[in-house]
């Protein structure tokens, strides 16, 4: 299926964009009663602009029974009362448009709430009109699925009282999925997805996209995934707002995921867990391979599409793209004690605990996932190297409140703190040592080193858009590669070892290369050095970002 549509350059905003998630219920509350709201959110946006943010993901607003962190959606075209009104939510659309910050929202629908109405009809008789909207069956179909949440969860199937059959459900059994082979399924998002369009939002985040596409246990039809609705969700959404991107969750091998972006006409990005999987495996071993790995193996990427890179979501830390012998070094190094581990498969703390703190290797782990091919995302809170609170279930730990004062309650409510809808993070990252207040006025602090890491990504316009090259160093302990684009290069070199390396630079970048100078070091190194031809000690965790001109007969420099 082709959409007929071709995007303009102009229409690639993601290309040269920084992302920043947050949830709505944790990050201000302007009312004191304990939850997060748009209105409190509003106020927060001078913090998300002077950071240089150019694109909210936000998590789940909807109204929800609250009992899987609002990914169990009781109505799809509404507002939480609790975070205020669709009128709130227009001004805040408004206020970040304002200030140049495009919004995309979570759009859960591989699943409903039980107590949405849809399934409400559905499980009140066979004839129900809204019965083939889940998946429903006489007996459990027999076939190997995967348990999403071991420990939590084990089963697929639940039988309802009222009728006697079972319905599938991929996680809890308090969340039935939708049935996407139902055409009229399939229109319903649409709808939804032209609501919020129409409201202002700049895309949509799929969570759980390679269950969306699947027919487990649909009569008639056999288990194989249907790309060709990614397709029409991709030409409902360009048709109406040409610049709208979807962004899907997808963690699979690298030949399985290249086919979620089709020939750029699926989904536009995708998160980038073997990125992620080979970060955390090369900060924790200090060796460069786990990433010359990751770089040799990246399917490529259509044109009109790319990757987005994180250090951390809010979810687990998943390490499953990694091996077992390798999985095991990663949890040794960050998560030692079992209680910092969940499901088999992830770590439930946030990255300044894991690092306890230390700012060399905080800054690495970010300076590479900044420089590496595809938009960045940057999680809330971790612009300050906000703590978690292990005293939460599950993954709710990474989950706390924001932290924008010293006071009990972190500033982010002026109510009591035993109303907060979550408790704060615990010392020595609470909010009494961490804080944006704090931080705000120290130039030497994580936030002011973000912003700068921010500004330096954004005015690295070859590094998104152009393709990586990756470097022999002679050290397997560093990692270097540039990118070049028209007459921009960018060269890249991160130190993963605790000693320093000698690396001649102009070498690294190239007999093409000129007009080199440093725009992001470790502080043993200034921006705005030049480089000369000569070896450059590189400390310890420390990181190069340079940039340069590339000599091209068919192009003057500029």
């Amino acid at each position: 299926m082709s959409t007929g549509i071709r995007l303009e350059s102009g229409d690639l905003w993601w290309k040269n964009a920084v992302l920043y998630e947050l949830d709505v219920e944790t990050y201000m509350d302007s009312n004191a009663d304990g939850v997060g709201d748009f209105r409190g959110l509003i106020e927060r946006l001078d913090h998300l602009q002077s950071l240089g943010v150019t694109c909210l993901w936000m998590m789940p607003f909807f109204p929800t029974p609250g009992e899987d962190d609002g990914y169990d959606v009781a109505d799809y075209y509404a507002v939480d009362p609790r975070y205020g009104t669709l009128g709130d939510f227009v001004a805040f659309i408004h206020a970040a448009d304002e200030r140049g910050i495009r919004v995309i929202i979570d759009l859960v629908v591989n699943h409903t709430s039980e107590e949405h109405p849809w399934f409400v009809d559905s499980r009140s008789a066979k004839d129900s009109k809204y019965r083939d909207w889940y998946v429903w069956s006489d007996e459990p179909v027999e076939e190997a699925e995967a348990i999403i949440f071991p420990g939590l969860q084990d089963r697929n199937w639940t039988q309802d009282s009222t009728t006697g059959q079972y319905y599938f459900h991929r996680f809890h059994n308090f969340q039935p999925d939708l049935n996407l082979a139902n055409p009229a399924v399939r229109e319903e998002i649409m709808q939804i997805m032209r609501f919020w369009l129409q409201l202002g939002v700049a895309g949509f985040r799929f969570d759980a996209a390679p269950f969306m596409i699947e027919t487990v246990g649909v009569s008639g039809k056999p288990n194989e995934p249907h790309h060709e609705w990614l397709e029409e969700f991709c030409l409902f959404v360009k048709r109406r707002r040409g610049d709208a991107v979807l962004l899907g969750e997808a963690n699979l091998p690298p030949h399985e995921i290249a086919r979620f972006f089709g020939k750029g006409h699926e989904l536009h990005l995708l998160f980038n867990f073997m990125q992620n999987g080979a970060l955390m495996a090369s900060v924790a071993t200090g060796s460069a391979k786990p990433l010359h790995d990751y770089f040799a193996e990246l399917p490529a990427v259509p044109e009109l599409c790319g990757w987005v890179n994180f250090a951390r979501l809010h979810d687990e830390l998943n390490l499953d793209t990694l091996d077992e012998k390798m999985k095991q070094k990663v949890f040794e190094a960050f998560a030692p004690e079992e209680d910092m581990r969940i499901y088999g498969r992830g770590i439930r703390r946030r990255l300044a605990p894991i690092f306890e703190g230390d700012r060399k290797r905080l800054e690495l782990l970010y300076s590479l996932t900044f420089s590496t091919p595809g938009m960045p995302m940057l999680y809330y809170g971790d612009e300050i190297g906000m703590g978690d609170n292990m005293t939460l279930d599950d993954r709710l730990p990474a989950r706390t409140p924001m932290q924008w004062t010293d006071s009990e309650t972190g500033g982010f409510s002026n109510g009591e703190s035993f109303k907060l809808v979550r408790p704060v993070a615990g010392e020595p990252f609470g909010p009494k040592q961490v804080n944006v207040r704090l931080q705000q006025h120290d130039p030497d602090s994580l936030l002011h080193w973000m912003r700068r890491l921010v500004q330096v990504r954004r005015q690295s316009t070859a590094v998104g858009y152009g393709p990586v090259e990756v470097l022999e160093t002679g050290y397997d302990d560093v990692l270097a590669h540039r990118f070049v684009w028209e007459t921009n290069l960018v060269l890249v070199v991160h130190n993963l070892s605790d000693k320093s390396r000698n690396l001649n630079l102009c070498k690294l970048a190239g007999t093409d290369a000129e007009y080199l100078q440093v725009q992001l070091a470790d502080p043993s190194s200034g921006p705005g050095d030049e480089i000369a031809d000569k070896n450059v000690r590189i400390p310890g965790y420390g990181y190069r970002w340079i940039s340069g001109f590339t000599r091209k007969t068919d192009a003057p420099l500029p």
